[in-house]
């Protein structure tokens, strides 16, 4: 019997020792995001206004990736089989980014669009059928005040069709 009792004690400092340092393995990991983030957003500050959204964007994205990766080093660590957690989250991510492939499409052109900037607030364009001063350029939308009132264009028509730069 105090075999079986030391036996348990074992087992369980084992265990507690593990989950202690799942703990500090993903509070470092957090903490790293978290600094990860916020050099970013100086980083944005400093820059020029048209590209502080995408890098308080990819900052985000960033810190997202790093705690992911720190939950998952956790879980190892305790001892849970994180190969079939990885393929488990990668068909549930294709199966979201297939289901919101256009919200998915929006996102990725605004941000092309915010980093290579084909045109700027106050330019006026012309696209689709379109014509008006740009206002404002969102991660999802590009909004244009014309004749025809404001209008909300999404990123990735702009990015996959021919915009034409109009004079002022």
């Amino acid at each position: 019997m105090d075999e079986a009792v030391s036996q348990f004690a074992v087992d369980a400092w084992r265990v507690a020792l593990r989950g202690v340092a799942a703990l500090a393995l993903f509070v470092a990991f957090w903490i790293a995001g978290n600094v990860v983030q916020r050099i970013a957003r100086r980083l944005a500050e400093r820059g020029e206004a048209a590209r502080q959204d995408a890098i308080n964007l990819l900052g985000q994205a960033a810190k997202v990736g790093i705690v992911v990766t720190g939950a998952l080093t956790a879980l190892g660590t305790v001892g849970v089989n994180v190969t079939a957690l990885v393929a488990g989250l990668g068909l549930t991510g294709f199966a979201l980014g297939f289901a919101f492939r256009d919200v998915l499409s929006n996102l990725l052109a605004g941000l092309l669009i915010l980093i290579h900037r084909p045109f700027q607030r106050h330019d006026r364009i012309a696209v689709t059928g379109f014509e008006g001063v740009v206002t404002s350029v969102d991660l999802r939308y590009t909004t244009l005040e014309g004749e025809q009132g404001k209008v909300l264009i999404p990123n990735s028509i702009l990015f996959t069709n021919p915009i034409s730069l109009r004079p002022r």
